[in-house]
């Protein structure tokens, strides 16, 4: 009987569903898994590390202006006082010691530099700095804004002189000036409107120009039109069409008095 059961017991070993059964067993059990996480961790460690190593500051980060205060993030500095002038390279630890003997504060103006460049500062002077980079900002992003003025074509003299003052006010502020003129009657004062308008414009030279040319509105009634401070580059173009200008009236006495010679 013991030999009948040994006898089936060794011919299920043999047969090939076992073996595949068993080995699908081992795989499943011993291999695949210990495969599948050790993959896993390394993909995980590798994905891990390419995050940290490409890391990169967003660039349309703003970096607040201000104190940076004791905790100093670099060691060696390069610094200047409140003056703007160069104390050279110094330790942070110094930079503190100079901080509470002196009352200053501690800007980081350029870390991108070897070493990374710092200022004392005073609290009025950061202040001071904080204002105009917010203006700075503020004419980067800020909608420009339209100013308004309206009056007669026969407007007398010194009030137009009063109007012109509020525009060149608008205007150095970098505010657009829309000009309304009016005049009596559709027929006889269009020319008298236009006239008006670039009169406007050359009694403000180096400041105003036109955005919108004027043009009739209003069936003829009135006249419009738009003006804007000139930009840098037209300011400089306008100095140079004027140095130019002059001396070209320097040489003209000259020629003429050689011509008679």
């Amino acid at each position: 009987m013991a030999t009948v059961c040994l006898r089936r017991i060794v011919c299920t070993g043999l047969k090939p569903e076992s073996r595949v059964m068993v080995s699908n067993f081992t795989r499943r059990d011993c291999g695949t898994p210990y495969l599948h996480t050790l993959t896993k961790l390394t993909t995980d460690v590798t994905n891990k590390d390419q995050d940290v190593n490409d890391l990169k500051p967003d660039p349309r980060e703003r970096k607040a202006f201000g104190n940076v205060g004791r905790k100093i993030p670099h060691r060696i500095l390069q610094v200047f006082n409140e003056n703007g002038e160069n104390l050279g390279q110094m330790h942070r630890a110094d930079v503190i010691r100079v901080m509470d003997e002196s009352g200053l504060k501690l800007v980081l103006l350029k870390d991108t530099t070897d070493p990374p460049v710092y200022r004392l500062m005073t609290g009025k002077q950061i202040y001071e700095e904080q204002l105009k980079l917010r203006e700075k900002e503020k004419a980067k992003t800020g909608i420009t804004q339209v100013k308004e003025l309206g009056f007669s074509s026969d407007i007398a003299n010194h009030d137009l002189e009063i109007k012109t003052k509020q525009m060149k006010q608008w205007l150095e502020k970098k505010h657009h000036v829309r000009i309304t003129v009016r005049g009596k009657s559709a027929s006889t004062d269009v020319e008298k409107m236009e006239i008006l308008l670039e009169g406007i414009v050359q009694s403000i030279p180096n400041i105003a120009t036109f955005v919108s040319k004027p043009k009739v509105i209003r069936e003829g009634k009135a006249m419009m039109c738009i003006l804007r401070h000139l930009s840098e580059k037209e300011l400089n173009e306008l100095k140079k069409q004027d140095k130019k200008n002059t001396q070209g009236n320097e040489i003209c006495p000259q020629d003429s008095q050689n011509n008679k010679n």
